[in-house]
């Protein structure tokens, strides 16, 4: 029997972390739009100076208006002290985990330990197929992403020593290559999903999950996490290892509450994500500024991550920006 919702966000609250990103996370997402680009610098410099964690950026490379995730990664990050970066998620049909881990490693070698992969088994076939992409069945997209996390991991994994990763297919073939470089910190494979065999995947085998519809399908995130802590149980995997990372969308008015579930003031912004913090479990908070304002993303770092972080404080349920295996 699992624990309570309750209980399992205590666990997570008070366990030792792979990284030293704090739990609860904040941060913000940007969309990564070729006519925005100082814009998007604007808002990261923003986010990086006011103390928040984390940049997420989708990758959708068929998109002609976005700039390649991967490439605006490295330029932020080169801009960045602090911050972690991730793409939010990784379209797996369009990039092979071969060369993912490749990436993944050279930017967190690159930034000194800063990046964190988020991946996802692909979506828009259409669009996929038509840059050459393949196009998936909803099980080849579960037996893929398998795959390619086994091939990922033991890349990242792989240290100093000239260790040959292989690939058995059939999705991903490979017959052997010395993986490197050795990666800074140990990456984070957070995976993109909602399918009830993806979320047992994640339970198995990913350090984290970022629920695919963000907030939208906020009430049914007691039952898909439970489905996840199940599966890392019967794997024989603390649930409290696999980081939760929401997208969240809204916008922090100067009046009363209205709209979606976050449109409202800082106080209710702080009350809603400390409750979805300590019952749902939610380990990290990845604001989609509605309008992509500087403004939204200054209010939400400097008067609403601070003060969730000191409830958390309050209560002893956080482990601090230093904690770390």
């Amino acid at each position: 029997m699992t624990s309570s919702l309750h209980d399992r966000s205590l666990l997570r609250s008070r366990s030792l972390m792979v990284s030293e990103l704090p739990r609860p996370a904040f941060g913000i997402s940007v969309t990564p739009l070729a006519a925005r680009y100082d814009a998007i610098v604007e808002q990261v410099l923003a986010a990086d100076r006011r103390g928040l964690d984390l940049v997420g950026i989708q990758d959708h490379p068929y998109q002609r208006r976005f700039l390649d995730t991967f490439a605006l990664i490295a330029d932020l990050l080169a801009r960045t002290e602090r911050l972690r970066v991730f793409p939010d998620v990784a379209s797996l049909p369009m990039r092979p985990p071969a060369m993912l881990a490749k990436a993944a490693a050279s930017l967190d070698v690159i930034s000194g330990g800063r990046f964190e992969l988020g991946l996802g088994a692909g979506a828009f076939w259409d669009a996929v197929a038509g840059m050459g992409g393949p196009r998936r069945s909803s099980d080849e997209r579960t037996e893929a992403l398998s795959e390619a996390i086994a091939i990922i991991r033991a890349a990242l994994d792989a240290g100093p020593e000239k260790r040959v990763v292989q690939g058995l297919g059939p999705h991903y073939p490979i017959p052997g290559y010395p993986a490197g470089p050795p990666a800074r910190h140990r990456i984070e494979i957070w995976v993109g999903a909602m399918a009830p065999k993806t979320l047992d995947l994640i339970g198995r085998v990913a350090d984290g999950w970022v629920p695919a519809s963000g907030i939208a399908r906020i009430a049914e995130l007691p039952s898909l996490s439970s489905r996840v802590d199940e599966a890392a149980l019967a794997a024989d995997r603390d649930p409290a290892d696999i980081r939760r990372v929401l997208n969240i969308d809204g916008v922090i008015t100067a009046g009363p509450e209205r709209g979606g579930p976050l449109d409202g003031p800082v106080e209710h912004w702080i009350e809603t994500l400390v409750t979805w913090s300590l019952e749902l479990g939610v380990d990290a908070f990845v604001l989609w500024p509605r309008d992509e304002s500087l403004s939204q993303v200054e209010r939400f770092a400097a008067e609403v991550a601070p003060a969730v972080r000191e409830r958390f404080a309050r209560r002893g349920l956080d482990d601090g920006p230093s904690a770390s295996l």
